[in-house]
């Protein structure tokens, strides 16, 4: 039993010495508020390593465009390339909506469209001459098959689940969960299937003419869109989830390969249905459902964000930081809503400092959560920044 004044004892280790101590501290004077000459310290997410692999993808791009200008040429990558921005941009806004709760950093963001346009495609054409050079290229159905439904999602998905751990590299501080791991898998998908659009496209338009584009751009920009996004998100998603129950090294890397597998199952199987079945029935029979419980699922995470972004909030008002009625306003939507609707009420229109008020408790309960579940060494110190930018950010609310 644990003494007055003294943390309780946690059955994870083996004494109430032995713990970490995770108390919130009560607020020992009211926040100051934040004028416009006040600069609150910011917190750095991402590592400074993140620099040097754009640095590699800038180079990894001119070896592409140099591809794409010998291979197809220069009017129809360009044709190719302004078609392939329709899927892509409507993916895109898909998932920051996905990602609404807790942005990631936008560094973070295009590094994960940035591997999976360039370093993923990169290598999966890499790896497609060395198996040229070493084996001949072969043009029987039967090496056609295996090429789409074996060596393709294989390779590809390897290649984008190397920008899903990358990312958590560099910026393990913004990756924390289950959305998070779609929101980066989702873009790398989406940015490899972007510069594989770009080839099809220009291909099917030098071939085919406009009506073979039209088919094409049905098939990829319209009926399957979200397939490459769905695949590697299966990847994210696996990581996230290890992330979240704080596995770490062996862990982490035993739940991405997990992953990898589904999301080369995944692909394989929608390959294997253009490949050697009918493929309209099939995507009507499995692809739309396997779509359906895709946003049903992320909506149900969306949900566990905000009773997890409640609990770690409620500690924070169980000592007097916030109130009762703030957590309930910052953890649900409704209460968002409400809450920006108060605000614009307020004389001058504070909704700025309201989402403010947001982003910055957002944070730090997900800063919490990194602390208590023990993954994060730095967490404790970006806990209290974030304590200070929203106790200030409210301060701001009500200055008079």
């Amino acid at each position: 039993m644990s003494q007055p004044g003294h943390p309780p004892h946690d059955p994870r280790f083996a004494s109430p010495l032995a713990q970490p101590t995770l108390l919130v501290p009560p607020p020992v004077a009211p926040p100051r508020p934040v004028t416009p000459r006040m600069e609150l310290p910011r917190v750095r997410r991402t590592g400074a390593a993140s620099i040097w692999i754009f640095a590699l993808l800038a180079v990894l791009l001119v070896v592409l465009v140099a591809y794409f200008l010998a291979a197809i040429g220069p009017g129809s990558s360009l044709a190719g390339m302004l078609l392939a921005l329709v899927p892509l941009v409507a993916v895109f806004f898909a998932l920051r909506a996905v990602d609404r709760w807790e942005p990631e950093p936008r560094s973070l963001l295009a590094l994960a469209v940035g591997w999976g346009a360039i370093a993923s495609v990169v290598i999966a054409l890499g790896v497609d001459l060395l198996l040229i050079l070493a084996f001949g290229q072969a043009d029987t159905f039967l090496a056609e098959a295996f090429s789409a439904v074996v060596q393709a999602p294989i390779v590809e998905e390897l290649a984008k689940g190397l920008g899903v751990l990358l990312i958590l590299l560099v910026g393990r501080r913004a990756f924390d969960g289950p959305v998070d791991g779609i929101v980066y898998g989702g873009l790398v998908g989406a940015g490899f299937a972007f510069t594989e659009n770009i080839q099809y496209f220009a291909i099917a338009m030098i071939e085919g003419g406009t009506a073979e584009l039209g088919t094409v751009f049905f098939l990829r920009g319209i009926l399957s869109p979200f397939a490459h996004v769905m695949f590697t998100a299966v990847t994210g998603f696996a990581v996230g989830l290890a992330v979240r129950r704080g596995a770490r090294g062996g862990g982490v890397f035993g739940a991405w390969l997990v992953g990898l597998i589904g999301a080369v199952a995944l692909h394989a199987l929608w390959n294997g249905s253009a490949t050697f079945g009918d493929f309209f029935g099939l995507y009507a029979a499995l692809q739309v459902p396997l779509f359906i419980l895709f946003i049903l699922g992320m909506l149900a995470l969306r949900r566990e964000e905000a009773r997890l972004t409640r609990q770690r909030l409620g500690d924070y008002a169980a000592t007097g930081w916030f109130t009762p009625e703030e957590v309930q306003m910052l953890a649900t939507a409704p209460g968002r809503r409400a809450g920006l609707a108060w605000a614009a009420r307020l004389p001058g229109d504070r909704r700025p400092q309201m989402r403010a008020f947001i982003r910055e408790a957002t944070a730090l309960a997900a800063a919490r959560q990194r602390l208590v579940s023990g993954r994060d060494p730095k967490a404790a110190v970006e806990e209290k920044v974030l304590l200070d930018r929203a106790t200030a950010a409210r301060a701001a609310l009500f200055a008079r």
